[in-house]
Formats: structure tokens, C-alpha cells, sequence
């Protein structure tokens, strides 16, 4: 007759104790992991885009470990100034420090652990400049944008950006060591596609939004105006996705995809202004992310086939 495994006896056969898979699942989303593995993406991608051929492996896997751990301690620390906002939304109600399956104390030892460990690995691995600026990044967006700009103007999102578009200019100053003017056409895809993208979530959350007391566009300004701010600044996108073609940095390959995918975007977003329909704007918000990935894929492929 055999007997049930309990936790101890899964422990001394190798498997880790449920308890310690839960406790590393909630550090885990201390760091917003799906935000991240979108930074690291465009890092990754301005790290080929920064080469004719192959980057160096060593500054491929240590640029790439360096700034993962710190926009990894970035979104921790973001999570430590928000617990309280986040508390009273349902969309992030269920974050670690609110439920109290991580206290304040471990919180931020665990993040000042890892922002550490990034920022020596990208200065002794990679160049000191990557390092400073990866910090930089940091400060700006866990300590201006969320402490400062988020509750201050309804414009946060689109001066905070700057924050959210900085990884593929780190990529390609982790393989070069430089700032070429190439890398900032990516910075700028980014910065211009941040506002519709987070818009059309906070159209989705407006609500929510209003109860925590944050400024944002739809709350200030209302629904109709936050529209009209999504329609223009995507077709400003659609615009500034041409300029890798335009000066030289893409061919007809990536033009053509950008177009495709900028148009559809558009799609999305005039449908959003004058045909507004429940749902539309997390659909909107969506297929944001997936051009975002979209384009930079282009990219990549577009270097190296050509």
C-alpha cells in the first residue's frame, strides 16, 4: 500500500516545496514580468539593429540581463509607490503588495537587490554609459513619472514616455558603446506610440481611474476629447514609423509591414472615435501592443535581409 507524498517528501525527491513556488510566482509579478519581456524585446532588437552582422555575445547576454533586472526593479519600485492606488482599481487589486503576499520591507529589499546586481552587471560587463543611462531610465520612470508626473498632469503619460521608449537606444549603446542618431528613430516610434496605447486603456478604466484620484486624460477631459488624442497621435505614428526608411535605417520590407500595421491601428483607432463600442477600447489597447511587437520584428528582419 503506498502513502500520499506530502510537501517535505516532494522536497527531499527534488520538487520545490508549493510554498516556495508560490512565495517566487509573487516576487515574480512584483516586476510586472509582461511589461518587461516588452523592454527587453526592443533592447534586444536596437542590440542587432546596432550591427551589420551578429552583436557580440557577450554584450547581447549581459546588456540584456542588466537592463531586464533593472526595468525589473523599476516596475517593483512602481509597485511600492502605487500599493495604495492599486488597491482601490480592480485591474491591479490583486498585486502582490496589496494583498499583502509581499510586505513593503522585503519589497524593497529585493528590488534594491536586483537594480544593484543590473546596474553592476551593465557596468563591469557592458560600458559605463550603459549602465548610467539604464539608471537613469529608472529614476525617471520609477521616481519622476510615478511619484511626480501620474498624479500631477493628465499629460504623464506623454512626458513619462520618454522613460518607456529609452530600451533600444540602451540596446545599441550596450553593443556600440555610442549614441547614433539611428537608435533615436526608435526611441521616437516608441514615444509616439506610448500615448495611444495607454490611452486606450485608460478609456477602458476611466472609472477606476476616477476613484483613485489619478489625472488621467479621460478623467480631466473626458472620453470624446481622449478619443480624438488617440485618432492623432496614431496617425502621427503611422507617420513617424517611415522615418527607419525615410533616412535610410529599413528598406521596402519593413516600409510596407509598417504601413500595414499603422493602417491598421488607424483602423482601430477611427473606429474608436466615431464608432465607439464596448470593449473596443481593451481590443484598441490590444492590438496596440502586437504593432508594437509588429514593427520592431520588421525591423529586425528587414537588417538582415537586406
Amino acid at each position: 500500500m503506498s502513502l500520499p507524498l506530502n510537501t517535505s517528501t516532494h522536497a527531499e525527491l527534488g520538487f520545490m516545496p508549493i510554498g516556495l513556488r508560490r512565495r517566487i510566482h509573487e516576487y515574480y509579478e512584483l516586476c510586472k514580468p509582461r511589461v518587461v519581456m516588452l523592454i527587453v524585446f526592443t533592447a534586444i532588437v536596437g542590440m542587432f539593429l546596432a550591427v551589420p552582422g551578429l552583436p557580440p555575445l557577450d554584450k547581447l547576454v549581459f546588456g540584456t540581463l542588466g537592463i531586464a533586472l533593472q526595468a525589473a526593479a523599476a516596475a517593483a519600485v512602481n509597485q511600492l509607490i502605487d500599493r495604495g492606488i492599486d488597491a482601490r482599481m480592480a485591474r491591479t487589486c490583486g498585486r502582490p503588495l496589496v494583498t499583502g503576499a509581499l510586505s513593503v520591507s522585503e519589497s524593497i529589499v529585493f528590488t534594491l537587490c536586483i537594480g544593484a546586481a543590473g546596474f553592476a552587471v551593465l557596468w563591469f560587463y557592458v560600458n559605463p554609459l550603459t549602465a548610467w543611462l539604464t539608471l537613469t531610465t529608472l529614476i525617471g520612470y520609477a521616481g519622476i513619472y510615478t511619484m511626480y508626473l501620474k498624479r500631477a498632469t493628465p499629460q504623464n503619460i506623454v512626458i513619462g514616455g520618454a522613460a518607456g521608449a529609452a530600451p533600444p537606444v540602451l540596446g545599441w549603446i550596450a553593443v556600440t558603446g555610442t549614441l547614433d542618431p539611428h537608435s533615436l528613430l526608435l526611441f521616437l516610434i516608441i514615444f509616439t506610440w506610448t500615448p495611444p496605447h495607454f490611452w486606450a486603456l485608460a478609456i477602458e478604466r476611466h472609472k477606476e481611474y476616477a476613484q483613485a484620484g489619478i489625472p488621467m486624460l479621460p478623467v480631466t477631459h473626458g472620453l470624446e476629447y481622449t478619443r480624438l488624442q488617440v485618432l492623432l497621435y496614431t496617425a502621427l505614428l503611422l507617420a513617424v514609423s517611415t522615418l527607419p526608411f525615410v533616412f535610410g535605417m529599413s528598406g521596402f520590407l519593413y516600409l510596407v509591414g509598417a504601413l500595414a500595421l499603422g493602417a491598421v491601428f488607424f483602423y482601430y483607432a477611427v473606429r474608436l472615435k466615431w464608432v465607439p463600442r464596448p470593449g473596443l477600447a481593451m481590443r484598441t489597447f490590444g492590438f496596440s501592443i502586437i504593432y508594437l511587437m509588429g514593427i520592431f520584428m520588421l525591423l529586425f528582419v528587414d537588417h538582415y535581409l537586406r
